[in-house]
């Protein structure tokens, strides 16, 4: 069984330097941060996925980077991350499908904390619309291997939920049937041609890093706070050298 994290929760304090770093570093201060992906083509598309109670903004900092370099970006368009995960997925599916028609290839997906579950489980459901696979901070292997802060939380919307509230998960998501296909593909293989990566902290203290380490992907530790995952330096460059590698004819 996967425990609680065991990092002090005042690391997740680091946050702001964590910014403060990335901002300051050449990822962000070069004045041509075009990709260059290795095969030539163009800059591969990128869908991003924010983490549990949170919205797309908390991927700006991800967004903007990403922007610069030259990727088209869609959001996932969730203002809280808390509604019930099939359905979730079910809305996420519809919008990759939308965004690979338009981009006329596959699509990279990024996911933080519950993102990345929803993103893994739209790679195993379409593996012909997913390009790569960047996981951050997922507990993938365990979902409730969270801290008890956390925890408390997650019942407490359940609680919700299971009052009637609407768009927000209830406890029949987590061992009910409606989520039974979700949770079964967050242990699925993934696909062997796709590229996946998870990446996990073992200061993390919100996620239990064990449980981030998807046995079907390659895994990638970096020194990181959990919410500071979206804005740390080693993480971009993971993201930097994933994007790179991914071939997308055209121009």
């Amino acid at each position: 069984m996967v425990a609680t994290p065991r990092a002090p929760l005042w690391g997740e304090l680091r946050y702001g330097g964590e910014l403060t770093r990335l901002l300051a570093s050449e990822l962000t201060r070069r004045r041509r941060a075009r990709a260059r992906p290795a095969a030539g083509g163009r800059p591969a598309p990128v869908l991003l996925i924010p983490g549990f109670m949170a919205g797309d903004s908390s991927l700006a900092m991800m967004r903007y980077w990403l922007e610069r370099r030259g990727h088209a970006v869609m959001r996932s368009g969730l203002r809280a991350n808390v509604g019930c995960a099939e359905r979730t997925v079910a809305r996420l599916q519809r919008r990759l499908a939308d965004f690979a028609g338009r981009s006329g290839t596959p699509i990279v997906v990024v996911g933080q904390s519950r993102g990345g579950a929803l993103a893994r489980a739209l790679a195993v459901r379409e593996p012909e619309r997913v390009g790569a696979l960047i996981t951050l901070g997922s507990p993938v292997c365990a979902p409730l291997a969270v801290s008890s802060h956390v925890l408390r939380t997650v019942r407490w919307v359940a609680w919700l939920g299971d009052r009637g509230v609407p768009g927000v998960f209830s406890m029949g998501c987590h061992e009910g049937p409606c989520c039974a296909d979700f949770r079964e593909h967050l242990l699925a293989p993934l696909p062997a041609s796709l590229r996946a990566v998870a990446v996990h902290s073992r200061s993390d203290a919100i996620v239990d890093w064990r449980a981030c380490v998807d046995p079907h992907a390659e895994p990638v530790e970096v020194d990181s706070s959990h919410c500071g995952m979206s804005v740390h330096p080693a993480v971009y460059r993971v993201l930097e050298g994933v994007l790179d590698r991914v071939h997308v004819a055209g121009a």
